[in-house]
């Protein structure tokens, strides 16, 4: 009674093929893009800013001034290679560093040669 036959005709019919995957396909559509918008705004600055971090770190030598995460400024006494740096932050006053804790090198200096005659 309340049956069109169109509807009763559509009801019917069997559903076409891969209809059902691309409903998926538009379901899953927000989702994606969400994930690529995260990916652009997010995750690639980070990356880059922890890039940058690392080869200010790496690049940290002798004779540098360096900012410490605890706002502690001080000039870099020693310096090895994937170790910690002695940092004098006053007259007769070094403490000891780990590279990690370093903020900011704020002006580069120029390496002092130890081997010149006195």
């Amino acid at each position: 009674m309340f049956v069109t036959p169109a509807y009763a005709q559509a009801a019917g019919a069997a559903a076409p093929a891969g209809g059902g995957m691309s409903d998926i396909f538009i379901q899953l559509m927000p989702i994606l893009l969400l994930v690529v918008i995260f990916w652009f705004l997010i995750f690639r600055p980070q990356q880059k800013r922890l890039k940058t971090q690392q080869a200010m770190l790496s690049s940290i030598k002798r004779g540098d001034t360096v900012v410490t995460t605890g706002g502690i400024v001080g000039k870099v006494t020693k310096a090895v290679d994937g170790e910690d740096l002695e940092v004098e932050i006053a007259t007769g006053v070094k403490v000891k560093l780990v590279r990690g804790m370093v903020a900011d090198v704020r002006s580069k200096g120029e390496p002092v040669n130890d081997n010149k005659p006195a």
